[in-house]
């Protein structure tokens, strides 16, 4: 197709109509399109299932350029890919899932300038190699999907999601398209300054959906499984999603539905991968299936005929709630959206959000470790979040920070440990080669570690045993494979960094970093006091759940639980003062035994209200009686009665 910056509007029309096969755009859709097309940067707020994904793709296929969409969803960049070529677009995807022929094959495309789109993890940037390939090509337009996750304001921060705007800027970006299905006034105005997008660039749907009928029910939760029961068998049956916090939850709801003769599944991240699509699967075929899911379940499924969405307990926010209820209804069909949960639910959803904020100790130790690097250096996040009991993702968080502080700079991951499977004998394999060569590959593969099936190789040992460099090495199992003499399974995940400027005021600096993380821990304590005083309010449900995000109706919706009548109801109290703590002389001994998982007063604050950390689960502390002894009580109510003067 010839392509030109600013087409016409039929060129535009035509190309929705041969490629896409639509006659006409959706609300919003030819708004963000034509925005682009004129060079702007654009945000675009579209409700879950509008249509977000038409306002890049069309546009692409306009520009001269590659188009570059940053998605944090295998799924979903799976489906589009597929699709994509099935209408002859020339889309590739690169992600965790491929093999290295995959990624090889789709690096020499992205050289040759074969490729129109490109979808990639935002992870995918931290590789030093991967940014200096798109460097060399002209990127016309940079979509980042999920776009709340950029900002620290949004219910869903991501910290790889914070490097965007500069990785953008670095790589020469024409154009931003920003994409959310959810943002208050203030996630929308941090996304538009952080990318400078215009007032006019800034599209907005609404929220509003008068199919939904939202009906707030909270329920004891020893009575919630019969009520949850009732209520289904009690109206036409319809595909229906359930949402749970806990994957024992969602286990004991799908089972205990079950027993009720109802068709109910459960779906968690803790289920194996093939278990998950299976469910997945034929919860897309059935015309009444129940899944019974943690918030894992929904990204990217395109079911329009969701009849009723449930939420067993509270929602831990009222964005992700939005979103969750956004799932029903799609084909504008009346669609039932009720809360069972009630105040029972409140101590955990705010213990997990103490669960994420680092002990200032071990966060001050981790920070003095980063500083004390030379050069260039890497480390293992897993490593790191093991050896400071901080969570993989604080982790993370922690090195994003250092990095846009100007402390350190990312280099390239490597992988430190390699899985072989040998498919003929390793003699035989050496055989091939002559001299040195075959002196090598035999050496090699003797310095894997036999198990059963699969041999265990580490890369960096093994270059000093030969010795060798890192790249060789690489290279010759990757020769290896391709020849069919082995397989290789990748692990060890290391990430490179460089030492940029030395901090002048160390102290100053985790003074800033630990109150970026208490800032983050407000913000998501305020999430869950909202989602209360939105089901306790006396007014219209659909009116007060749109004016969160800045969107005013002007009316009462006239169907929600309010509007019908049903009367508020409180949620209930909490118990207040401080909790009973378990036998003190049992507990000294505990921490002694296991000081470096539970010596500090955080660490057992978090093991008695029931959430793990790295150190908790290395020590199989999980199993102990008093693991989430006190799980229904307030995290700050357990850290006052460990640490009365902290």
């Amino acid at each position: 197709m010839a392509r030109c910056e600013n087409p016409d509007g039929a060129a535009i029309r035509d190309t929705l109509k041969r490629v896409f096969g639509y006659d006409d755009f959706r609300n919003g859709q030819e708004k963000v399109i034509r925005t682009l097309l004129a060079g702007q940067s654009a945000l675009a707020v579209f409700p879950t299932g509008s249509g977000k994904s038409l306002c890049y793709q069309l546009t692409a296929l306009h520009l001269d350029g590659l188009t570059v969409v940053v998605s944090p969803l295998i799924a979903l960049m799976k489906d589009q890919v597929d699709s994509l070529r099935s209408r002859r677009v020339r889309a590739a995807r690169l992600d965790s899932s491929l093999s290295l022929p995959e990624i090889r094959e789709i690096d020499d495309d992205l050289r040759a300038g074969r490729l129109k789109m490109l979808y990639v993890s935002p992870e995918r940037f931290s590789n030093e190699a991967f940014l200096h390939k798109l460097q060399r090509r002209k990127i016309a337009l940079m979509v980042i999907d999920e776009a709340h996750c950029i900002s620290e304001w949004g219910h869903n921060f991501r910290p790889d999601y914070l490097k965007l705007a500069k990785i953008a800027q670095k790589l020469g970006v024409e154009r931003v398209l920003a994409l959310t299905a959810t943002a208050t006034p203030a996630v929308a105005k941090d996304i538009c300054q952080t990318f400078g997008v215009v007032p006019d660039a800034y599209v907005h749907t609404g929220f509003h959906r008068p199919n939904l009928h939202l009906e707030p029910n909270p329920v004891r939760e020893s009575k919630r499984l019969d009520a949850l029961a009732q209520g289904l068998q009690a109206k036409p049956r319809g595909p229906t999603i359930v949402y749970v916090t806990l994957q024992h939850t969602a286990e004991v709801v799908a089972t205990g539905l079950a027993n009720h003769d109802l068709p109910a599944r459960a779906y968690h991240a803790g289920m194996e991968a093939e278990e998950r699509e299976a469910v997945q699967d034929w919860f897309m075929r059935s015309s009444d299936a129940v899944v019974v899911a943690t918030i894992a379940f929904g990204m990217g499924i395109d079911k329009a005929d969701i009849r009723y969405v449930y939420h067993y307990n509270l929602p831990k926010s009222l964005e992700n709630y939005s979103q969750e209820i956004g799932r029903a209804g799609r084909d504008g069909q009346p669609s039932h959206c009720e809360v069972l949960g009630n105040i029972e639910d409140v101590a955990a959803l705010e213990n997990f959000v103490f669960g994420d904020t680092p002990d200032p100790e071990a966060m001050g130790a981790f920070v003095d470790f980063i500083l004390g690097q030379a050069n260039d250096f890497d480390v293992s996040i897993y490593e790191l979040s093991r050896t400071y009991d901080l969570r993989p993702l604080v982790v993370s968080t922690l090195l994003t920070y250092l990095e846009l502080e100007d402390v350190i700079e990312v280099t390239a991951p490597f992988y430190n440990e390699y899985q072989l499977e040998l498919l003929r004998p390793a003699g035989e394999i050496a055989a091939r080669f002559e001299g040195e060569r075959s002196d090598f590959v035999r050496n090699l593969l003797n310095l894997a570690v036999k198990a059963k099936r699969w041999h265990n190789l580490d890369i960096r040992a093994a270059g000093e045993r030969l010795p060798s460099p890192r790249e060789r090495i690489v290279r010759a199992l990757t020769y290896l494979e391709e020849q069919g003499d082995l397989r290789l399974k990748a692990g060890g995940l290391r990430q490179g960094y460089r030492a940029k400027e030395r901090s002048e005021n160390p102290v100053r600096l985790k003074q800033q970093l630990l109150a970026r993380f208490e800032a983050r821990e407000r913000q998501d304590l305020e999430r869950v006091r909202s989602v209360v005083q939105l089901l306790e309010q006396p007014g219209c449900l659909t009116r007060c759940l749109l004016a969160y995000f800045g969107e005013e109706l002007g009316r009462d919706c006239g169907h929600c639980g309010r509007c019908a009548g049903v009367t508020p109801v409180n949620l209930g109290q909490r118990a207040k003062g401080h909790p009973a703590l378990p036998d003190s002389d049992a507990l000294a001994r505990l921490r002694r035994e296991h000081r470096h998982a539970l010596g500090l007063p955080r660490q057992l604050a978090r093991f008695l209200c029931g959430l793990t950390s790295p150190r908790v689960i290395q020590e199989k502390l999980t199993r102990h009686p008093l693991f989430g002894s006190l799980g229904t009580v307030a995290f700050r109510d357990v850290m006052a009665a460990i640490d009365p003067k902290g």
